[in-house]
C-alpha cells in the first residue's frame, strides 16, 4: 500500500475555465437554434 495516492489530490484533472465552456455552449446551441429558424422562416416564405 506505498503508492495509495490521496485522492483529494485530482492529479488527472485538467485546468478548464468552466464559465467559458459554459458560455460557448450556450452561444452553440443558440446559433444551432437560429439557423434552424431562419431556414423555417425561409421556407414559410417560399411555400405562400
Amino acid at each position: 500500500m506505498e503508492n495509495v495516492r490521496d485522492p483529494r489530490e485530482h492529479v488527472n484533472e485538467e485546468p478548464r475555465d468552466d464559465l467559458f465552456d459554459v458560455a460557448m455552449g450556450f452561444g452553440g446551441f443558440f446559433g444551432l437554434l437560429f439557423v434552424i429558424f431562419a431556414v423555417a422562416v425561409i421556407i414559410k416564405f417560399a411555400i405562400s
